[in-house]
């Protein structure tokens, strides 16, 4: 993947010597990717998981008539947040490739909120890395989605 004007070379020698931490990856990361362009912000993140959030923009509306979300931000919100849980479990920056990201919508997200997508690496081999998460606008407690996926490590490691 390209993008103009980061090095991501030296990001990942920066994040793998523990020079620079995730927030700052994720920030160096977004400015030229199609997330930043819908607005996904790093929240928090521990040793093997991470949490980011996308505030509520009418240019991400899905249906005009009922003013709600589009799909698509938020499966791009966990995928994004997947890939960077399964840094902070592995220790390791690589590229993956998404084999499998399932999200299973329980309820449509309320207008006007913002949505957290939460993901957790639970395991991991020498190629693969398994996933899973949520995402909520506001209540942890009561999810608009389930997510699962599976991940492939690319180049070397």
């Amino acid at each position: 993947m390209d993008h103009p004007g980061v090095d991501i070379v030296a990001i990942r020698k920066k994040l793998t010597s523990g020079e620079i931490n995730p927030r700052d990856f994720f920030n160096m990361l977004n400015q030229a990717s199609h997330n930043g362009l819908i607005g996904v912000q790093y929240i928090d993140h521990q040793d093997n998981w991470v949490e980011l959030a996308i505030d509520y923009d009418e240019k991400l509306i899905g249906d005009p008539r009922t003013g709600i979300l589009a799909s698509g931000p938020i499966i791009s919100l966990c995928d994004m947040a997947s890939g960077m849980c399964i840094m902070l479990t592995t220790g390791k920056f690589f590229q993956t490739v998404t084999i499998d990201l399932r999200v299973d919508y329980l309820r449509p997200a309320k207008v006007g909120n913002r949505v957290t997508g939460h993901m957790e690496c639970y395991r991991h081999t020498k190629n693969v890395a398994f996933v899973r998460g949520y995402a909520h606008d506001g209540d942890p407690d009561d999810i608009i989605a389930n997510v699962t996926g599976t991940f492939m490590f690319l180049g070397p490691q």
